[in-house]
């Protein structure tokens, strides 16, 4: 791309004049054509096969896919509580929308550029310039703003601008065979480097995504007639790349659903429909379109292009703003709407990073009970507030997202991490407020101590980013110690000042229970109930039930145990009655909340008949 508007740039001053909505429809012509058709296809599915709530989220990523804005949309939705990336079926999108808008401004800065000064030097000198600018942007804000780091434009950039380089230094550096096969060994074993040894517990982009992008570099810089670029397969592959880019990552998306994540079989059977459904692409849309849009001339080809995007963009919207068309699958979308069946003013008050906590209060004006802890514990604020003992209290929420009840705690990778500094305010507040207030004390404990339990997180496990006192390098006699210890000291200082309850650790399914149950309906007409084994939930818990005994001996805390409500002898179960109890794979909806309310009341009971002897 740097070629064709450097070339049309120098060329402009033989009379020629490069035309930047020539470069522009040449790019939509190479673009939007099999984006259009993937978007069709993936709509029309969707009528038959996807519930409503996910149907509602495809219309409106097919809209932010084709207005080439996806990227920012899928920022936006980086949240804890949105769809996880293997549900989202055009999130792979967001690297065609980066590359889009980099296209839109590169023609309009080289062109400014080079009215300043017409030479390729100074545009290699200005494009260096850049490059090293947005590379050290990727590298501060990964750590502490990893979502923006990832999908924005600006910290995004010097990847395209070291191809562009690379294409502007080509021309003027020469390599011996020695040297050129040295330098191609070299980018291939960066590149297999990122591959297999850059996990998801990496920071990225950051600095660490020079490795692929150095790796490209020197493989393209040293590009002699390579036995590994120059084969026949190779050219094979790279000429229909752009079709495999579009449909490797839906077929992804597929294995998910149908819970075939694991299955190697059914991987490559995904794989060789992927190489099929690429090749038809190409040969079908992408070659023969472009080559009779080549013949069209510009007015018709803009508003071609403008009626066909709009032609499937709108019906996208249309199914956004009618919330994915209820109705199409009633049974299916009672399953999975109970993903949705929570506490409706979480948003609001259930906040996450560096936002300042509310302190929204559920219920009347007199505070009744505070609720402290993370994502569980607001899961829980709304069941207290409904065993409340009167209409006029109410419940005070100190939740914060992945914010377990311990003061210091840190995160090496995240340095607005700020759990610790909350814990420790909410604290001194407490005890410097004395009361007979009680405090519910609830986290996913086990979540910090052994790490996630979900098959596709497993990477996150080995290497904990939580400490207290120092970083950690694995989950380690010491790690363990001064986490419990930590849940342990931080439950005894709540207690010198109210009276504290901390709810056992909830059972932790490691799937989604109601994208599972509802897919499983789907594909296989059952629902097929989510369930773990109650000797697993022991195991999986047994330090973090060992630290709250520990509390309770130590501090007179009091333990509420759910299990009873949640499992038989055998079994700890996803749904009551044919409908899930989760919102996702260890959070409860408020269904499931309800479920646990009887253990409240009894709490707030017990309280009132202490407070009525003890004023005898």
């Amino acid at each position: 791309m740097t070629g064709i508007i450097i070339g049309g740039i120098e060329h402009s001053g033989g009379g020629n004049r490069f035309s930047l909505l020539n470069f522009y429809l040449a790019r939509a012509r190479r673009i939007v054509p099999a984006l259009l058709v993937l978007c069709t296809v993936l709509l029309i599915l969707g009528w038959f096969w996807l519930p409503a709530t996910d149907y509602r989220a495809l219309g409106f990523h097919i809209f932010s896919a084709l207005g080439f804005v996806s990227n920012i949309k899928f920022w936006k939705e980086a949240g804890y509580f949105d769809a996880a990336s293997h549900e989202k079926w055009l999130l792979h999108t967001w690297s065609l929308s980066v590359e889009w808008q980099f296209y839109i401004i590169l023609p309009l800065v080289l062109l400014l550029l080079w009215k300043l000064r017409p030479s390729r030097n100074f545009i290699i000198g200005m494009m260096a310039v850049g490059f090293m600018l947005s590379l050290g942007l990727s590298i501060v804000l990964s750590p502490i703003k990893a979502s923006a780091a990832f999908y924005l434009l600006p910290t995004r950039a010097w990847e395209m601008l070291a191809g562009g380089l690379v294409y502007l230094l080509a021309d003027r550096i020469r390599f011996s065979y020695i040297q050129s096969k040295s330098l191609e060994a070299i980018g291939f074993l960066l590149l297999l480097y990122s591959i297999f040894f850059l996990t998801t517990a990496a920071v990225w982009p950051g600095y660490l995504a020079l490795l692929p992008v150095i790796g490209t570099a020197l493989v393209l810089l040293a590009n002699q007639e390579s036995k590994l670029t120059a084969t026949q397969p190779a050219q094979w592959l790279g000429n229909i790349s752009y079709s495999l880019y579009l449909w490797h990552w839906p077929f992804a998306v597929a294995l998910n659903y149908a819970g075939l994540q694991q299955n190697l079989f059914a991987i490559a059977i995904a794989l060789l429909l992927t190489l099929v459904s690429g090749y038809a692409s190409y040969r079908l849309v992408e070659k023969p379109v472009r080559f009779h849009l080549n013949k069209v001339s510009l007015k018709p080809s803009i508003i071609g292009f403008a009626v066909v995007v709009l032609a499937v963009a709108l019906p996208g919207l249309a199914v956004r703003l009618q919330d994915g068309v209820p109705g199409r699958l009633p049974h299916v979308d009672a399953i999975f709407n109970e993903a949705n069946n929570r506490n409706p003013r979480m948003a609001e008050c259930h906040v996450s990073g560096s936002k300042p906590i509310p302190e929204c209060t559920y219920g009347g004006n007199k505070l009744g009970a505070i609720v402290i802890g993370d994502s569980h514990a607001a899961s829980f604020v709304r069941t207290i507030e409904k065993a409340l003992p009167s209409n006029d209290l109410n419940v005070l929420d100190w939740t914060l997202s992945s914010c377990p009840t311990i003061v210091g705690f840190k995160d090496k990778k995240d340095q607005s991490y700020r759990c610790g500094d909350f814990v420790d305010s909410a604290v001194k507040r407490l005890s410097k407020e004395k009361s007979d207030t009680p405090v519910f004390i609830i986290n996913r404990t086990s979540g910090y101590i052994e790490g996630p339990n979900e098959p596709d997180r497993s990477l996150e496990i080995e290497n904990p980013n939580r400490y207290i006192t120092s970083p950690h390098e694995k989950r380690d006699d010491e790690f363990y110690n001064e986490i419990t210890q930590g849940i342990i000291e931080t439950a005894c200082l709540i207690a010198e000042s109210n009276p504290t309850f901390m709810l056992r650790p909830i059972p932790e399914l490691k799937i989604n229970v109601p994208k599972t149950m509802g897919s499983n309906l789907l594909l296989y007409g059952n629902p097929s109930r989510v369930s773990i084994d109650i000797n697993e939930y022991y195991d999986r818990n047994k330090r973090a039930i060992e630290a709250q005994n520990t509390a309770a001996k130590n501090c007179g805390i009091k333990i509420l145990d759910p299990l009873p409500y949640l499992c038989d002898e055998h079994f700890c179960y996803g749904d009551n009655g044919g409908k899930p109890i989760y919102y996702d794979d260890d959070h409860l909806n408020e269904r499931g909340g309800q479920l646990l309310m009887p253990i409240f009341e009894e709490v707030f009971k017990e309280r009132k008949t202490e407070a009525t002897l003890a004023s005898k």
